[in-house]
C-alpha cells in the first residue's frame, strides 16, 4: 500500500488485530482470473489458436483447476492479512509469500472516505479509503461490514483529531448537516448544455466515416470511432451516473460529499487541506447562472465539490472550504489590452487578475469561463516568466505554485506589475502561512 512507512521500530501494541470481512476472498480470487485474461487480450490471435486446439475435456480439466485455485488464492491473501489500530498509527500487515507491514501514522490522515461499489452494496460491505498526507495514491481497507466501516471511520477520524484512544470509540460519527442536494434533472441539463458532450459526438461522427472512406478499412473505423465514443459516454452518462445525487453537507471532519447512481462514495474534503478553487463557467450555463465547483487537495484525488449549483449556492458552499474569502469582493483588473492583443489575439480579453489580503485570483479562458483561486497560506512557491514575444511587448506572467502539484497563472500583465506582484505576493504567502491556523478536525 502506497503511502505507508513500512520497516522495524518501536511501536505501541495493536488494540487487537482483525481480518477484513469474509467477502473479501471472492473479490481477491478474480485476480489470478483477470492476469490470465489480460495475457490472453494483448495477444488475442495467440489465444484464439491455443483455445482453438484444446480438446472439450482438457477444457474442463483447466476450468475444474483454475477455478478452486484462484478461490484458495483468494481464501490464502485474506486469511494472512490483519489490521489493527493503536495510539498512534493504523497497522496493516499483509503478504502471501513476502510479508509486510504498513504503518499510517493517525496524526497524517487527512481524510478516510468509505466507498460501496454496485454488488459491495447488496452484500453489505463497504471499503475504507484512506488519504494520507504527503502521497498521491489512496490506502485502503477492502471490504469490511458496511457498519463496521462507518465506526472505524469514525474512531480513525477522532483519533486523528486528537482523542485518548479511551475516548475515541464513544464519540461516534460527526453530525452532518445537509448544505446543497443537485437534483438529477439539473444534472442532467448541464451535461447537455456541455460543449464537450457534443463535440466528442461530433468527432465520432464526422472521423471514423472519414477514415473509412480514407483507407476503405471497417475495422480502423471501428478503431477510431471506440476512443470519441468513450469520450462521450465519459462526458455525459458516465458523468451523470458518477455525480447523481450529488450531496455537500457539513461536519467537523471536513466537507462530507456522497454521490454516486451505481457505485455509492462517500468522501471527505478535509479542513485547511484545500490548496485551489476552481470556479468554471460554461459558456451555455451562463444565462442560467450555473457553475461547476472543482478543488485541488494535497494528497487527494477528489476535484469536484459540485458539479453543477447556482452560483449563489456555490459562493456559500466556497466560503466553508476557504473561510473568511469574499469571492463577491473580488475585483479583477484585465490585461493590458494594446499589448496583450498581440500575444493573445482573440482570447486575451479573458485573462484577469485579483489579489487581496486572503487570496490570489486569476481568470481565463473567453468560451469556458475560469476562475481559480488559492490562499495565500498554500503558496509554496511564486514564479515570474517571459517569453520572447512577451518581452518584446512589456509582458510577463506570474505563476502560483501550491501543493498539491499545481499551478495558478496569472497571464499577460505588464512587466512592471508582474515584477511588484511577484514580490507583493511572497510577503502576502509568508504571512499567510504564518497566521495559518492549525488543521485538526473535530476542532
Amino acid at each position: 500500500m502506497s503511502g505507508a512507512v513500512s520497516g522495524p521500530g518501536p511501536s505501541p501494541e495493536p488494540l487487537g488485530e482483525r481480518r477484513l470481512h469474509p467477502v473479501t476472498p471472492l473479490r481477491r480470487a478474480w485476480a489470478p482470473i483477470a492476469v490470465v485474461a489480460g495475457i490472453a487480450f494483448h495477444d488475442l490471435r495467440q489465444a484464439q489458436h491455443w483455445v482453438e486446439g484444446l480438446t472439450v475435456g482438457t477444457g474442463l480439466l483447466i476450468v475444474a483447476v483454475a477455478i478452486p485455485a484462484a478461490g484458495l488464492y483468494g481464501f490464502l491473501t485474506w486469511w494472512v492479512t490483519h489490521f489493527a489500530v493503536t495510539d498512534t498509527e493504523l497497522r496493516i500487515r499483509t503478504g502471501l509469500l513476502f510479508r509486510r507491514t504498513a504503518h499510517i501514522r493517525l496524526d497524517r490522515l487527512q481524510a478516510v472516505d468509505v466507498t460501496q461499489p454496485l454488488l459491495a452494496r447488496f452484500v453489505g460491505v463497504a471499503k475504507l479509503k484512506l488519504d494520507v498526507i504527503g502521497t498521491n495514491d489512496k490506502d485502503e481497507l477492502a471490504y469490511l461490514g458496511e457498519r463496521d466501516a462507518r465506526a472505524l471511520r469514525a474512531a480513525l477520524l477522532a483519533r486523528a483529531a486528537g482523542f485518548a484512544p479511551e475516548d475515541a470509540a464513544g464519540v461516534g460519527e460527526a453530525p452532518v448537516r445537509e448544505l446543497v442536494r443537485v437534483q438529477p434533472k439539473i444534472l442532467a441539463m448541464s451535461l447537455l448544455l456541455t460543449g464537450g458532450t457534443w463535440s466528442a459526438l461530433l468527432a465520432a461522427l464526422v472521423v471514423p466515416p472519414f477514415v473509412w472512406w480514407l483507407s476503405g478499412s471497417l475495422w480502423a473505423a471501428i478503431a477510431t470511432a471506440l476512443p470519441f465514443l468513450g469520450g462521450v459516454w465519459a462526458a455525459s452518462a458516465g458523468r451523470f451516473i458518477g455525480e447523481y445525487d450529488w450531496t455537500v453537507a457539513e461536519s467537523p471532519d471536513g466537507l462530507r460529499l456522497d454521490h454516486g447512481l451505481l457505485d455509492r462514495t462517500h468522501e471527505t474534503v478535509p479542513p485547511g487541506r484545500v490548496q485551489t478553487v476552481r470556479i468554471v463557467e460554461p459558456l451555455l450555463w451562463r444565462r442560467r447562472g450555473w457553475v461547476r465547483v472543482e478543488l485541488d487537495v494535497a494528497g487527494s484525488s477528489n476535484n469536484v465539490l459540485l458539479p453543477v449549483a447556482e452560483r449563489a449556492v456555490a459562493e456559500r458552499v466556497i466560503a466553508r472550504v476557504l473561510p473568511g474569502v469574499d469571492l463577491r469582493a473580488l475585483v479583477f483588473s484585465p490585461s493590458p489590452g494594446r499589448a496583450a492583443r498581440w500575444c493573445v489575439p482573440l482570447w486575451w480579453k479573458g485573462y484577469g487578475l485579483a489579489a487581496d489580503a486572503t487570496v490570489f485570483a486569476a481568470r481565463h479562458g473567453r468560451l469556458c469561463r475560469r476562475v481559480e483561486v488559492v490562499p495565500h497560506a498554500k503558496v509554496q512557491s511564486v514564479r515570474l516568466t517571459q517569453g520572447p514575444w512577451e518581452r518584446g511587448r512589456g509582458l510577463a506572467d506570474v505563476h502560483v505554485d501550491t501543493g498539491a502539484n499545481k499551478t495558478v497563472t496569472a497571464r499577460l500583465r505588464e512587466t512592471g506589475e508582474a515584477a511588484a506582484l511577484l514580490a507583493e505576493q511572497a510577503d502576502r504567502s509568508r504571512t499567510g502561512r504564518a497566521e495559518a491556523r492549525p488543521d485538526r478536525w473535530m476542532a
